[in-house]
C-alpha cells in the first residue's frame, strides 16, 4: 500500500470514529450523517456548513470516478441544503480525464491541502512556558471552545467537537497557562499509523511556542505507541499567506507527501 493510501485511510477512519462517537451521544436537533456514493464517503451536515463536516473522502479508491457518481454526490449535498463542500481528490487516483470530468459535472478546483508524513526520529524541542497535558472527555467543552473558532466552525457544533476527547482511537492534548486552557490537538492512532489534527491555539496565547510544543507532544505519544507512519495536513502554500503551520510542520521533521486537491461545486 502506497503512502497516500495509508494516510488517506487513517484520516478517513478518524472521521468515522468521531462520527460514531457523535451517533452514540444522541445530540438532539443536530444533523450530521455519513452517506456512501459508490466507494466515496460523504460527510454531510445541514446543521453546520463548515467544510470540515461537509467533505468527500475515498473518491477514486476502487477506480476512476464516473459522471453519474460525481453527479450523485452533488445531489446528496443539494438534498441536504449544503451548497459548499470539499471533494478530496488524491493525485495518484486521477486519470488523464479526471479534471475534465470534474469540470463537466459542475466542480471547480479550490485551494488544496498539503499532506505531510514522517516516521521515527528526533522531535523538535519547543521553547514555551505553556504546560502540555493529555486530556479526557472532562475537558471536551474547553477543547471545543478553542478549536471551533480556530477552524471557522459554527458555534452550534461545539457539543460535537467536544466529543473528540474520548472518541475511539483519539488521544487529545491541551496546553495550559497555569490552569487556563491555551491550545488543543489530537492524535488518532490506527495500528502503526497516526494522524495529527485539531491543532489550535487561543489568540491570547499565540507566539509562546505552543504550536511547536503541541506537535512535539503528539509526536512523542505516537512514536511511543509504536507508530511508524505519522501524517498531518494543512492548506497548501500560496503567495501572500504566511503559512506558519506549514513551516512548523516541516521544522518538526515532516516531509511533503503530496498535494491533495480540493474541488467545490461551481456555484460555491
Amino acid at each position: 500500500m502506497g503512502l497516500s493510501e495509508i494516510t488517506e485511510r487513517v484520516e478517513t477512519r478518524a472521521l468515522l470514529a468521531w462520527h460514531e462517537r457523535f451517533s452514540a451521544a444522541g445530540i438532539a436537533g443536530y444533523d450530521w450523517r455519513i452517506e456512501r456514493v459508490g466507494e466515496a464517503l460523504c460527510s454531510v451536515s445541514s446543521s453546520d456548513t463548515s467544510i470540515l463536516l461537509n467533505r468527500v473522502f475515498e473518491l477514486g479508491r476502487k477506480g476512476p470516478p464516473t459522471r453519474d457518481q460525481l453527479l450523485d454526490i452533488r445531489r446528496v449535498y443539494n438534498d441536504a441544503g449544503v451548497g459548499r463542500f470539499f471533494l478530496h481528490v488524491v493525485p495518484e487516483r486521477k486519470t488523464g480525464n479526471t479534471d475534465e470530468l470534474l469540470g463537466a459535472t459542475g466542480y471547480k478546483k479550490y485551494r488544496g491541502w498539503m499532506k505531510f508524513a514522517r516516521g521515527p526520529g528526533d522531535i523538535r524541542v519547543a521553547d514555551t512556558d505553556l504546560e502540555l497535558r493529555q486530556i479526557g472527555p472532562e475537558h471536551g467543552a474547553a477543547f471545543a471552545a478553542i478549536a471551533v473558532p480556530a477552524f471557522d466552525i459554527h458555534p452550534v457544533s461545539e457539543p460535537v467537537v467536544a466529543l473528540l476527547p474520548g472518541a475511539e482511537g483519539y488521544h487529545a492534548f491541551m496546553s495550559f497557562a497555569g490552569e487556563e486552557p491555551a491550545g488543543t490537538g489530537v492524535v488518532f492512532i490506527d495500528g502503526d499509523v497516526a494522524h495529527l489534527d485539531w491543532g489550535a491555539t487561543h489568540p491570547g496565547f499565540r507566539r509562546r511556542g505552543g504550536q511547536t510544543a503541541m506537535l512535539g507532544a503528539r509526536l512523542e505519544y505516537a512514536l511511543g505507541a509504536g507508530c511508524t507512519t505519522i501524517a498531518t495536513a494543512t492548506g497548501e502554500a500560496v503567495p501572500d499567506d504566511p503559512q506558519h503551520s506549514y513551516n512548523n510542520i516541516l521544522k518538526s521533521g515532516f516531509k511533503e507527501a503530496y498535494l491533495r486537491e480540493n474541488w467545490v461545486p461551481e456555484s460555491a
